[in-house]
């Protein structure tokens, strides 16, 4: 069985979440992304403690033990980072640092951008921050992907959860190790040679053995959680991309002015996305410090390298002081 910590039950915005609260000191809060809940930062939480910080480690919402509200639009970019912000309003904290992976990058890049009084600090992890698309769909349907299956077009059409909630376990095996460094390389991106109306389970098999940085006890406590909200409300995260766009018209041209560090798997196929990241993501910075690739790592490197990954934020932090 997990040892679960004592977790705080935070109201704000709306909504209640679940969030580890742990340390004294200048705040952290840490944001997990798809599909995952605090429990993905395990191996940082207390070294960031030991380091002189009060941590805080939402599920954000739709996502396990916190609130999954119906509405999709409750999921749109000024919800999310209002939740953020709302947590260190409930701590007592008038500023305080962000950190991000995944879908929580986004958030933790926007949050910067959208209340950079509040944030004095950002780092991301595996989704760089490429600026604010010219046309609202351009991560909805890449250029060049027409016919084609792409999962987060799949992620619009209603009912699209379905399958993911009836096999939460099949779902969870199969994204952890089909976007891990233990994959081939381009596994994940390998979707785009299928049509667009395939299903994720003709694409992607589901492997019988974990990695070996996911315990079985990780797994089946993953799977547990996923069985009370269910995977909708991290879908209805992606059914708001356009929406978002739509939302921040004041950020087009706009650049993340605090400090910030950005890290990623050298094998994570999410880079692939936009391919000249490297040069691009810079030109959206005014202090971005540091970006690193670790080495035998792809999405999952919080948990595949825990203590390169560990190490990288830790770096940042001290470079803060």
């Amino acid at each position: 069985m997990i040892k679960e910590p004592e977790f705080q039950y935070i109201q704000t915005n709306g909504v209640t979440l679940r969030t580890v609260v742990k340390g004294e000191g200048p705040l952290v809060i840490l944001l997990h992304g798809f599909p995952e809940f605090w429990h993905l930062w395990r191996h940082q939480i207390d070294p960031i403690v030991e380091a002189g910080y009060k941590v805080a480690v939402p599920d954000q919402r739709g996502y396990a033990g916190s609130d999954a509200p119906e509405a999709i639009e409750d999921y749109d970019i000024v919800h999310l980072t209002g939740d953020v912000v709302g947590i260190a309003d409930a701590l007592g904290y008038e500023q305080f640092i962000v950190i991000g992976q995944d879908m929580g990058c986004m958030v933790a890049w926007h949050t910067a951008l959208l209340y950079p009084e509040r944030v004095s600090a950002v780092m991301g992890l595996s989704v760089p921050y490429w600026g604010r698309p010219e046309v609202p769909d351009t991560i909805v349907n890449p250029p060049g992907l027409e016919g084609k299956y792409w999962y987060i077009r799949k992620f619009q059409q209603p009912g699209a959860e379905f399958g993911m909630d009836a096999s939460p376990e099949a779902m969870l095996r199969m994204t952890y190790y089909i976007i891990s460094a233990d994959s081939p390389p381009g596994s994940w991106m390998s979707q785009v040679g299928y049509p667009a109306d395939a299903s994720m389970a003709d694409i992607f098999k589901v492997p019988a053995e974990l990695p070996q940085w996911l315990t079985k006890e990780d797994l089946d406590y993953h799977v547990a959680q996923f069985k009370g909200n269910g995977f909708r409300g991290g879908v209805n995260w992606y059914r708001n991309l356009e929406r978002n766009w739509a939302l921040t018209p004041h950020l087009e041209n706009a650049k993340i002015t605090q400090p910030a560090h950005f890290i990623a798997g050298a094998e994570d196929d999410v880079l692939l996305y936009v391919p000249n990241w490297a040069e691009i993501m810079p030109t959206h910075f005014e202090d971005l410090r540091r970006t690193k690739l670790i080495e035998g790592a792809g999405h999952w490197l919080m948990l595949e390298k825990p203590d390169e990954t560990t190490d990288e934020i830790l770096l940042f932090l001290k470079d803060l002081r």
